[in-house]
């Protein structure tokens, strides 16, 4: 089964649009509140008791913002919107959505004939209150059997009638849950089939197996499908309330242990979907492929609403051999995951057992496959829970990200057996995947009534449709040939409209870094940009004279001369961590392809860097220091840096960004070695992992460690001796106050001690021996035998060496001794940078891990001229940073870069289609009904809601007319 996804679409709480809905994923936000008094008011239906009668003793929810409708653009004529359920307005909305960005706003290359729409939905709200007003022979009946006359009844219960909406024309159509999909049919003109399926809270993935077999047995050539629920008025609270399925505490927590139910959500998430092969043939963008489709029953023996392992277990296996792969290719699960005790256990139950058999051929025993579910998130959309789960995995496909599934600090019990192929994912990271297979990801969605659906796809490898921007901060850049042509240029700016990724998009593509006048600024959002684009052009104006550097925020500089020459400095072990790179490899398609060629390259050593650099997130202090002590072990963190630095590379290289020298600390000088074109990158890469190897075995043989001294050598006699002790010795001079020891274990404790005793700082390295240190000579000797077979070339630009802080030469055979001696050599990087000043080096751009080397080299350096800058920043947004640093770089230095490669992977818009009507003609529609005369609007409501519950009145908004 070849199935492409074309065209996406989403409306959900806290997001009108996929890129939204992403953000939302991604950064774990959690969309969880009051009910608000637009849907029922809690003073009404509230009581802690949850037996009650007609009670609730839930208050919160996920819901939809007020989006604003045109109804003239779908056809609609306005009086008809309170007779129509609000979910099959917002479906429409949602289905141009999908269909536009398959096909275009205009829609011309879609063959209406044979296009489908098939929805999962249930039964709407309008049909519930449109038979609340047919109740008046209840109400008369009751009032006439306590006392009331009937001509007072008839008056009273001509009151109670006014507080629901009268019915008209529209209303049978408008309380049709089909009509969903005939509404969509209708107003796009589709002549394939339209409906809905109903399975309960399995809806929307059942109207997906429906859709898959109309595209298989050739009756559509594009099908609508998905799933639409905004159905959370006080009937449906009841319902899940009297089950009892609804959290007492107010919150959904899938997979967690302290998980006690689930929360209602509401959301509209619908597909366009094409035949792989027509899709590729008519060059519509692919966002993924689905591969297999189970389905099963619970069959008989228990309650009608309880789950059944083996039902769970039967979809999952059919949908497996459907695809023709085993569970073990498969790394992500977005499951049902509602967050009750019984429904998790039973899933986890069942993923367990037909995962557990089919477990991946380089396992280690570990977990391999992240589970997770966007309710912890958005609640339980119910009809559409499993179109929205879809929806999460397809994107982590399309983004190559794993996201994460929130609200876990310690997993359900099922979880937490080491031998267990499934871990829940709490955290973002990329997706690192090597050739064998494309990235998988499965979702399961299941039903009252024994309803069961388990879909699997995969990446689309070929060519992707555009990634989701997915920024914490933006960069603008502008320059101009005077600074007052640049303040106007601030001002304009800062009175834009336009969505700022729009504006750092034009402004990076058009920035010249050749102008005199030059400023940046980076900004988290419009208010942000607006600020400080106004206080730089303040600046202009009283200062133009003055440069302004404010690291993560703003610079502006004017005339520079010609610039100095640029080192590229490549961190050392140490610096690693895990997590490093993440947010530039889930940023950058360039970076991420380098950690997948990583981990094909990784295979001839057993040695897969990612594993140990974007782990499986840990839920405690003590699990997050045993994954930094396994990436801080020599054989795993040389390589793992290696990569790292290649990462960067791709990414400043693409850009224009290439430097006159290189250098590194320690390790990192094989990195730049390799810059300079000494060998390839699979090269460096194997030399890294026999290099981290070797040491590891030597240190091993001769434990030991490494000192970070912060003093001068003069001082670090005055305390230690003029001679070190035995079994210490004197590896690094990093700068005029740095010094760094390296010796046994025992020897390394004393000298701290002493050190310490007498007042100077020190700090233990995060290595596994005592590098550059006699302690590790078993080393060398087997490495200068694999260089000996590694083939080398001669620089193509200067490297400068650890060893003698002068420049390495030239011929391949001298380079290939001066590289074997390095890692039992002293590191003279104060000397090295001195010298690369003097040789006319004013720009340093560290590349690696964190900052160290910046920092060392304006420590160094002082007062004289020069730039430091690095790629990676430690405990802070990496993105952001390298963002800085090019700001720093162009701004400061005036050198120009090429943006376009990174604005190259991402849409150039997310604006929704232009909907034709009058202008200014839209009604806010939410998930409850428009124009209800009950519940009051929220200057009301706050009057009457429970006392304890009264501020939920602030999350509701008013209901504008129509008239």
């Amino acid at each position: 089964m070849d199935i492409a996804v074309v065209g996406v679409s989403a409306l959900v709480p806290g997001s009108q649009s996929v890129t939204g809905f992403w953000r939302t994923v991604s950064s774990g936000r959690d969309l969880m509140q009051e009910v608000p008094p637009s849907h029922w008011l809690v003073g009404d239906y509230y009581d802690s008791d949850p037996s009650a009668p007609d009670r609730t003793y839930a208050t919160r929810g996920a819901f939809l913002d007020p989006v604003d409708f045109n109804p003239l653009a779908y056809g609609i004529p306005p009086k008809m919107i309170p007779a129509t359920d609000t979910t099959q307005l917002l479906a429409l909305m949602t289905a141009e959505l999908a269909l536009s960005d398959a096909f275009g706003n205009d829609l011309s290359s879609l063959d209406r004939t044979r296009t489908g729409v098939i929805l999962g939905a249930s039964g709407l709200e309008q049909l519930t209150e449109m038979g609340y007003r047919l109740q008046r022979p209840v109400w008369r009946k009751a009032m006439r059997e306590h006392g009331i006359d009937d001509e007072q009844a008839d008056r009273l219960c001509d009151a109670i009638a006014d507080h629901y909406t009268p019915w008209q024309e529209a209303t049978f159509p408008g309380l049709l849950s089909n009509v969903v999909a005939g509404r969509i049919a209708n107003r796009f003109d589709l002549n394939g089939p339209n409906c809905t399926v109903d399975a309960a809270c399995a809806g929307s993935l059942a109207a997906l197996s429906m859709a898959v077999s109309e595209l298989q047995l050739g009756r559509c050539d594009t099908v609508l499908t998905g799933g639409v629920d905004t159905f959370n008025g006080i009937a449906m609270y009841m319902c899940f309330s009297k089950t009892p399925a609804l959290s007492p505490s107010g919150d959904c927590r899938p997979f967690s242990d302290e998980a006690d139910g689930t929360m209602l959500g509401e959301g509209l998430a619908m597909f366009a979907l094409r035949r792989l092969a027509d899709a590729e043939r008519d060059g519509n963008p692919v966002y993924a492929v689905l591969k297999g489709i189970g389905s099963s029953s619970d069959g008989g023996g228990g309650a009608i609403y309880a789950p059944v392992p083996g039902g769970q277990r039967i979809a999952l296996e059919r949908a497996y051999q459907q695809a023709g792969y085993g569970p073990s290719t498969v790394e992500l699960v977005e499951a049902h995951g509602t967050g009750t005790r019984t429904g998790d256990s039973v899933e986890l139950t069942a993923l367990t057992d037909v995962f557990g058999k089919d477990r991946p051929d380089d396992s280690t025993g570990e977990p391999w496959c992240a589970v997770g579910s966007v309710k912890s998130q958005l609640g339980h959309t119910k009809s559409a829970a499993g179109a929205v789960g879809l929806l999460k995995a397809v994107l982590a496909l399309h983004q190559r990200a794993l996201p994460p599934s929130i609200k876990v600090s310690a997993p359900n019990p099922l979880l937490a057996d080491r031998g267990s192929p499934l871990y829940v994912s709490t955290e973002l990271r990329p997706w690192v995947r090597d050739g064998r297979h494309p990235r998988r990801a499965s979702v399961s969605s299941f039903g009252f009534g024994g309803s069961n659906f388990h879909v699997t796809a995969e990446e689309y490898r070929p060519g992707r449709a555009p990634m989701l921007r997915n920024v914490t901060s933006e960069l603008l850049l502008l320059g101009a040939d005077s600074p007052a042509e640049l303040a106007g240029a601030a001002l304009r700016l800062s009175g834009s409209t336009a969505p700022l990724d729009e504006d750092a998009r034009a402004t990076q593509l058009s920035f010249d870094a050749g102008r005199p006048y030059r400023l940046a600024v980076l900004a988290a959002d419009r208010a942000q940009a607006t600020e400080r684009l106004r206080s730089l052009a303040d600046h202009l104006r009283d200062e133009p004279s003055r440069s302004v550097s404010h690291p993560g925020r703003a610079h502006y500089a004017g005339p520079v001369g010609e610039p100095g020459r640029l080192a590229f400095l490549f961190s050392g072990q140490g610096s690693q961590y895990v997590g490093m790179g993440a947010a530039l490899a889930l940023h950058s398609p360039q970076a991420l392809a380098v950690w997948d060629r990583a981990a094909d390259w990784g295979g001839e050593f057993g040695c897969a860097p990612h594993r140990l650099v974007f782990p499986p997130p840990a839920l405690n202090r003590a699990a997050r220091r045993r994954q930094a002590q396994a990436l801080a072990q020599t054989e795993h963190a040389q390589p793992a840096l290696a990569v790292q630095c290649l990462a960067q590379l791709s990414v400043l290289t693409s850009m224009g960004l290439r430097p006159d020298c290189t250098g590194g600390h320690s390790f990192g000088e094989l990195v730049a070695l390799h810059v300079a074109g000494v060998y390839d990158a699979p090269t460096l890469f194997r030399l890294a992992a026999r290099r981290g190897e070797l040491m590891a075995c030597a240190g091993a043989e001769q434990p030991g460690g490494m000192l970070a001294v912060e003093c001068s050598a003069d001082r670090l006699r005055d305390v230690l001796g003029p001679h070190l002790p035995k079994g210490l010795w004197l590896v690094g001079l990093n700068a005029p106050e740095q010094m760094v020891l390296a010796g046994e274990h025992a020897a390394v404790q004393t000298a701290a001690d002493a050190l310490s005793r007498c007042g100077v700082p020190s700090t233990k390295l995060s290595t596994g021996a005592a590098f550059h240190s006699p302690a590790v000579a078993a080393a060398a000797t087997p490495f200068d035998a694999f260089l000996d077979v590694t083939a080398l070339r001669a620089p193509r630009i200067d490297v400068w060496s650890n060893v003698t802080a002068e420049l390495y030469p030239q011929e391949p055979a001298a380079v290939r001794r001066l590289l074997g001696t390095q890692m039992v050599s002293p590191v003279r990087f104060a000397e090295q940078v001195d010298a690369m000043r003097r040789s006319g080096v004013h720009d340093f751009v560290e590349l690696g891990a964190g900052s160290t080397l910046t920092r060392l080299v304006s420590r160094n350096l002082g007062d004289r001229s020069h730039l430091a800058v690095a790629v990676d920043h430690r405990g802070t947004d990496a993105l952001a940073g390298l963002q800085d640093t090019l700001a720093r770089l162009t701004v400061h230095r005036a050198r120009p870069l090429d943006f376009a490669p990174l604005w190259a992977p991402f849409a150039a818009t997310d604006a929704p289609p232009r909907k034709p009507g009058r202008r200014g003609m839209t009604v806010p529609i939410r998930g409850s009904n428009y124009g209800r005369p009950y519940p009051p609007d929220a200057a009301d409501a706050g009057q009457t809601a429970h006392p304890a519950r009264r501020h939920a009145a602030a999350a509701g908004g008013s209901r504008t007319s129509l008239a």
